[in-house]
């Protein structure tokens, strides 16, 4: 059984400059799991597709269709998602302040430490500019969950997130870290 802790309330720090840190990976720290969530504002059923399976003939299923079960199922747990990031954003300017992407690290600390979990990031407007934000915790031990967002105006002026990277830091050393394929 897991036990997760969960970080309260506390928000990153946008970073000025992201600096690069030495490198000393350890079997004491890993990245468990990333959950990595795209808010947009016209919902995935409401898109046009512009696959060739969608002017096949009717009825007629293309070769690379997911199973309408297995569709369904994923369909739902997109709509979940989408309604638990807007929950509580009534006006329309309330869900532009939502819409962007959504970062989930689950991380393991196999002893006491203090971690800092740094997500560095490109945006699609700012090409090979880094961006960074962090979020520090003083003794951590066992399972936890880190929360980035680029959302808002963040999101709509500097657009998408094309590659990033999470860190766990120990004492200005990176001792786990997680990429996307795009990062070099």
């Amino acid at each position: 059984m897991a036990i997760f802790a969960v970080s309260g309330a506390e928000e990153p720090r946008v970073l000025e400059e992201v600096k690069p840190l030495p490198v000393a990976l350890s079997k004491d720290f890993e990245f468990r799991k990333t959950n990595l969530f795209s808010l947009e504002q016209t919902p995935l059923h409401q898109r046009e597709s512009k696959t060739p399976s969608s002017k096949s003939k009717p009825g007629k299923l293309s070769s690379t269709a997911p199973s309408s079960k297995s569709a369904t199922v994923q369909e739902a747990s997109i709509t979940f998602e989408r309604q638990y990031r807007l929950f509580g954003a009534v006006t329309m300017l309330d869900q532009r302040q939502r819409f962007g992407d959504y970062f989930d690290f689950f991380w393991r600390a196999k002893r006491p430490a203090d971690i800092t979990v740094r997500l560095e990031y490109r945006q699609e407007k700012l090409h090979e500019h880094v961006q960074g934000q962090e979020i520090s915790y003083r003794n951590v031990h066992g399972t936890h969950k880190t929360e980035f967002k680029i959302i808002g105006d963040d999101y709509f002026d500097d657009g998408r997130v094309i590659s990033w990277r999470c860190l766990l830091i120990e004492n200005g050393r990176i001792v786990a870290e997680k990429r996307s394929y795009m990062w070099e």
